[in-house]
């Protein structure tokens, strides 16, 4: 199975089952010297572990991290970081009925025509169990960009047709804690209370939502991005559409866009001092690929989840039309666990187009090299 690694120099591969062993991933050139341990990195999976409210799955994992190696006296070596997730509360019988069948809204039906068998038992590596690996790498790369001043903060934006208000609003007018600090994931306690109340309808009616998150990245310099086949919001755009569940991603404005004119979504600069800024932020911080010095804004748009518990039709491996009721243990809603899972590859896609920048211009490289 190829495609289970991302990155070019800061480069994550991500390995593992639902229900298998544990579910892992291997870092591949972190720099030497950042301070790390085991606890920088449960911070960030504790965020996305089941079990955290009504809304999650009720699996009982404590999804504790294990460094097995690229740190030595709680620094990065510069060598390969590999880190490891134990399962301890696989129920594989619940899944056991469905080897014969193929879910709507879930990858059965691909995997067996692309492999020919697959891992039935929670969906194998199409399980949202795989973005473990991802928030791990997430915050080695976070806790490093941090040093660098660049802070990204993500959050639910929208639950259903539950939006909170003012979304394009500064970022120092986002709550982010009380967005850490409720089962939606909301900047908003009034809109977070609207969304739970929405949210224990669809459980009552067997049924699940979507949802919308935003992700904002501040103090990115300008100048991050390569033109034309490695842009910076297409590298963004890959990372975040390769994300479980998500169907949809915006930058800016984005489909806005489609209705307005150039006269309005054109971004005017200004200049600050030795500095160069924009008016306004229409493009989210990304122009021709590179970003501008300005606020990157991003969006994802989840699906509902698609294990419900209301009756759906289906066909089963012999080509029979049949009726099911899927059993097991699942998320009304996949955006809240999600939030950190954006703000991950997020940071991870930045951090390596950070990294490849330093070769970009002679001066910089001579500089660096100046003895």
């Amino acid at each position: 199975m190829s495609g289970s690694s991302f990155g070019n120099i800061f480069k994550i591969t991500t390995w593992g089952e639902s229900h298998g062993p544990g579910i892992g991933v291997v870092v591949d050139g972190c720099p030497a010297g950042l301070a790390l341990n085991e606890m920088d990195i449960q911070s960030f999976l504790d965020r996305r572990k089941p079990g955290s409210s009504h809304f999650t799955t009720q699996r009982k994992e404590t999804d504790s991290v294990e460094i097995l190696s690229g740190t030595f006296e709680g620094k990065t070596t510069g060598t390969p970081i590999s880190m490891f997730v134990r399962n301890t509360a696989q129920k594989s019988s619940d899944y056991s009925e469905i080897a014969s069948y193929y879910r709507p809204g879930h990858a059965d039906y691909t995997f067996d025509q692309k492999y020919g068998f697959r891992d039935y038992r929670g969906g194998g590596r199409s399980s949202g169990r795989e973005t473990i690996g991802r928030v791990a790498a997430g915050a080695i790369a976070s806790k490093l960009l941090t040093e660098l001043g660049i802070i990204i903060s993500a959050y639910t934006q929208a639950i259903g047709t539950i939006e909170i208000p003012n979304p394009e609003r500064p970022l120092n007018e986002i709550n982010i804690e009380e967005a850490r600090s409720n089962p939606t994931g909301m900047p908003d306690k009034e809109t977070s209370l609207k969304a739970e109340a929405y949210l224990k309808e669809c459980m009552k009616k067997l049924d699940s939502a979507g949802g919308v998150i935003a992700c904002r990245v501040a103090n990115l310099p300008a100048g991050i991005g390569e033109p034309v086949f490695e842009k910076l919001d297409a590298n963004l755009a890959k990372a975040i559409l390769s994300i479980g569940a998500v169907k949809a991603f915006e930058i800016g404005d984005g489909i806005k866009v489609a209705t307005v004119n150039g006269s309005s979504n054109n971004d005017s600069f200004r200049k600050n001092g030795s500095s160069v800024t924009k008016a306004t932020n229409h493009a989210g911080g990304v122009l021709g690929g590179i970003s501008d010095g300005s606020e990157l804004i991003l969006r994802a748009y989840f699906k509902p989840t698609p294990s419900i518990f209301r009756e759906q039709e289906t066909v089963n491996r012999d080509g029979e039309e049949i009726t099911i009721q899927i059993k097991g243990r699942h998320d009304p809603i996949i955006v809240p666990r999600a939030v950190v899972v954006v703000e991950s590859m997020t940071a991870i896609t930045i951090l390596d187009m950070l990294l490849q920048n330093m070769t970009a211009r002679v001066d910089k490289i001579k500089n660096f090299y100046k003895k």
